[in-house]
């Protein structure tokens, strides 16, 4: 049985600047990068873990995962060939609480992890932060020009249950699409 917990609203708040440790190895088949932890998801030391983000629910409808994967089984993912990581470490309650440097900072520190764990694509979950980070502002979603050392470079629509933009069909569809 998957160990689940709901932190107070207390223990959220308290979450932050709190960091949330990567879940990285080397080769693997993708890096998925978020913006920044949300305070949910650092109370609880997992990633993607605030109920209604449809993070873990895409990978299981793109075939990237077996089955739905709970966010307190997120060290799995690793065996499927995913990696999880954020452009700033710290977190906080929503991604507009980030400063332009702490984005423009948090792209050269991942860019360095990129060239060490050399994954063979790396996958942005948000245009948004994408596009500020890197000093991207025409990128679209989807397959990028750009690279990160030999890895490819996709961004894909942020998971969040606030977006309304995308439904989980369509944000399983392009999931599926990346990882092919």
């Amino acid at each position: 049985m998957v160990e689940i917990w709901k932190p107070t609203a207390i223990e959220v708040a308290q979450a932050t600047d709190k960091l949330l440790p990567d879940l990285i190895e080397t080769g693997l088949k993708a890096l998925f990068v978020g913006t920044n932890p949300g305070l949910y998801s650092a109370a609880v030391g997992h990633h993607f873990a605030r109920p209604g983000n449809r993070f873990w629910p895409a990978l299981s409808r793109a075939g990237i995962t077996e089955r739905l994967y709970s966010p307190f089984e997120d060290h799995l993912l690793l065996k499927q060939g995913g990696g999880l990581t954020n452009i700033v470490s710290r977190a906080s309650k929503r991604a507009d609480d980030l400063s332009k440097a702490e984005l423009y900072e948090g792209a050269e520190i991942l860019t360095k992890k990129v060239l060490q764990f050399q994954p063979q694509k790396v996958v942005f979950l948000g245009i948004t932060s994408y596009r500020s980070a890197f000093q991207e502002k025409q990128a679209t979603l989807g397959l990028q020009e750009r690279t990160l050392g030999k890895a490819e470079v996709w961004v894909l629509p942020n998971p969040s249950g606030l977006n309304a933009h995308y439904q989980l069909p369509a944000l399983g569809k392009i999931f599926a699409q990346m990882w092919r």
